[in-house]
């Protein structure tokens, strides 16, 4: 399945949505996309990365959202991952991924509007 990307503002924070397999083969679209999303970020910014359209989240994507998440540090700002799949939420929890970057289930429970549609 091919990755596809959308960037958008909910709540006056930008949130980056990932549709499909964020693999080795779709790292240079994330890398960039993440690049982007932070560096558009207001410094101390809160930013976040949905994960529910995700079908396949591999090492390779992993790391990237690390580094995302390192610079959003760097800017004195966090990025927070949206995840509701139990798989890949257990994928997170395995990897110790959510020991380093914050997740939630929903953006709800949140920085960004509970009220917000991310569909």
């Amino acid at each position: 399945m091919e990755l596809r990307l959308t960037q958008r503002e909910v709540a006056g924070h930008a949130v980056l949505a990932i549709d499909g397999a964020a693999d080795l083969a779709s790292t240079p679209a994330l890398h960039g996309a993440l690049q982007r999303l932070v560096g558009r970020a207001d410094l101390g910014a809160s930013i976040a990365v949905d994960l529910d359209g995700t079908t396949v989240l591999d090492d390779a994507a992993l790391g990237l959202l690390l580094g995302a998440a390192a610079s959003a540090r760097s800017r004195g700002g966090s990025l927070l991952v949206v995840c509701s799949d139990e798989r890949l939420r257990a994928r997170l929890t395995d990897t110790r991924f959510d020991r380093a970057v914050e997740v939630a289930a929903s953006l709800g429970t949140s920085v960004v509007d509970p009220a917000a549609d991310l569909s």
